[in-house]
């Protein structure tokens, strides 16, 4: 048999499209050429697949060898493709059969020694080829990764050697298969039980977890604002399989170790203050997530807000809106998913003790509106939680712990289930048509809200965000309607619109 055919799989940003390894032997002098539009690490390959195969005790065809990576228009990138390549050379030689090879779809690295390296993105080919009906075959270090796809067919090996005895039927490979994982237990030592006082903050990020809202947090250094944003995650609900999946995938693109005993568990990511564009909604010449995708289903913390690029944090708009990034570059364009839940801190003014009863403040009111300004209005416009965390007295740190996570998490499940069955969607995510369904106003609260909006000169997004926030407030206490206190408690949480 001079030709073979294997089936693998390339990566293009959340997809992996199916690629169709073909190999030709024909005469000629001896020699080895890749077509099909790969890139230099595939160019790469055909050294690495002959001392692989010379090391593995196969003989080198020394014949005319023709490789084409099917479609020919895209892109084929990094070591993945090696493992197919070696195993088509050896099935066109005829040294392994060749019939049996279109049940499988194959990828990984190989060493020179013949050995099987690790590569990223294997979920999403997991994923595929589950749906395409066949079985995938990749290195033993991607094979727990792998197997996190329920009821897809995974065989793994650590050496070529591995690989083509299971296909030769002398050294079957025994599926592999990932343990038993349920709902994802949130981490016991990041406790909301830890945060001493601050009780309008602790109710704003119940309210928060709710609905699934953006929260701004302003307040001196060491009130405890990073403390309660990294408590979000534990009052928050267990990612569903398919939205760990998703989130899963997007850490595997980006090359990040997955642990399948917390793989369910909700990312908090918070990328420090001098980081770029590109590092936080991602890009690149070949583009790959950023930040907000890696915290996609989890909490996006980002700490000391004013000190970020003006320009970094403008492009947050776009995702805080539809939840997706698209990345688009000359020869290539990648979507994302990014809906994530936004939590920034700042301080009050540059030196951070405005308002503090000690009187250590002497920012001048230039400085302190050009230090507001570092956040541009049609941001802080989409944050619908906006609260103070004031510095706390000693008798208040030494007072007893507050509720635990777990308590809180409980109010938060319940309410989420009420907008889940009531909308099909949380209540950040509302648009317009489920959020007039859903938060119906007597005419009293009407003329409340008329008020709030004519004296803080709020936007028409402001007032749906508030209505949104009024609807979380409404489904903790488990009331069908929004009355006036939820509607005043969420105009309560516009604080800067308050200080306009």
């Amino acid at each position: 048999m001079s030709l073979a055919i294997v089936y693998s799989r390339a990566q293009a940003g959340m997809n992996a499209p199916l690629v169709t390894v073909e190999v030709h032997l024909s005469n000629g002098l001896p020699g080895l050429s890749i077509v099909g539009l790969p890139e230099t690490a595939v160019k790469e390959s055909k050294d690495r697949v002959r001392g692989a195969i010379l090391n593995s005790q196969f003989e080198f065809p020394a014949r005319r060898i023709t490789i084409n990576l099917a479609p020919a228009d895209l892109p084929k990138d990094g070591g993945r493709f090696d493992l197919p390549i070696a195993l088509g050379i050896l099935a066109a030689a005829g040294q392994i059969p060749g019939k049996d090879l279109s049940r499988y779809e194959f990828a990984g690295e190989l060493a020179l020694s013949g050995g099987l390296r690790s590569i990223t993105g294997i979920l999403p080919m997991a994923v595929h080829t589950h749906r395409a009906g066949r079985i995938v075959v990749v290195p033993a270090g991607n094979a727990a990764e792998a197997a996190l796809v329920r009821e897809a067919r995974v065989l793994a090996g650590a050496q070529l050697l591995d690989i083509t005895g299971h296909l030769t039927q002398t050294r079957p490979l025994e599926p592999h298969t990932a343990p038993l994982t349920g709902e994802a237990a949130a981490d016991s030592t990041a406790d909301l039980g830890d945060v001493r006082g601050q009780h309008q903050a602790r109710r704003a990020l119940e309210v928060a977890a709710a609905g699934a809202h953006s929260l701004l947090m302003i307040g001196p250094p060491g009130t405890g604002k990073s403390l309660l944003a990294s408590r979000l995650p534990g009052i928050l609900p267990g990612m569903s399989e398919a939205e760990a999946i998703e989130t899963a995938a997007i850490a595997s693109i980006s090359g990040q170790a997955i642990n399948p005993a917390s793989w369910r568990q909700r990312r908090f990511r918070a990328p420090h203050h001098t980081a770029s564009a590109v590092a936080l909604v991602g890009g690149g010449s070949s583009p790959r997530p950023g930040e907000i995708s890696l915290a996609h289903h989890g909490v996006l913390f980002l700490d000391e807000l004013p000190e970020f690029d003006r320009r970094v944090l403008e492009v947050l708009r776009e995702p805080l809106e539809s939840g997706r990034i698209t990345i688009s570059r000359a020869a290539r364009q990648a979507e994302y998913p990014a809906q994530f839940q936004l939590v920034a801190a700042m301080n009050p003014c540059p030196c951070g003790y405005l308002g503090d009863p000690s009187g250590r403040c002497h920012c001048t009111s230039e400085q302190i509106e050009r230090y507001r300004r570092r956040i541009s209005g049609p941001l802080l416009d989409r944050i619908d939680l906006q609260i103070e965390v004031p510095r706390l007295s000693f008798e208040k740190l030494e007072g007893p712990r507050g509720e635990t996570s777990d308590a809180v998490r409980l109010r938060v499940v319940a309410a989420r289930q009420r907008q889940l069955q009531r909308s099909g969607t949380l209540n950040s995510r509302l648009d317009h048509r489920q959020l007039e369904e859903a938060c119906r106003l007597q005419t009293a609260d009407r003329q409340l809200l008329q008020q709030a909006m004519e004296r803080l000169k709020l936007s028409a997004r402001a007032y749906h965000r508030i209505l949104k926030v009024a609807r979380s407030i409404a489904d903790l206490e488990g009331t069908p309607e929004i009355r006036p206190g939820h509607l005043a408690e969420a105009i309560n949480y516009r604080r800067l619109d308050r200080s306009a």
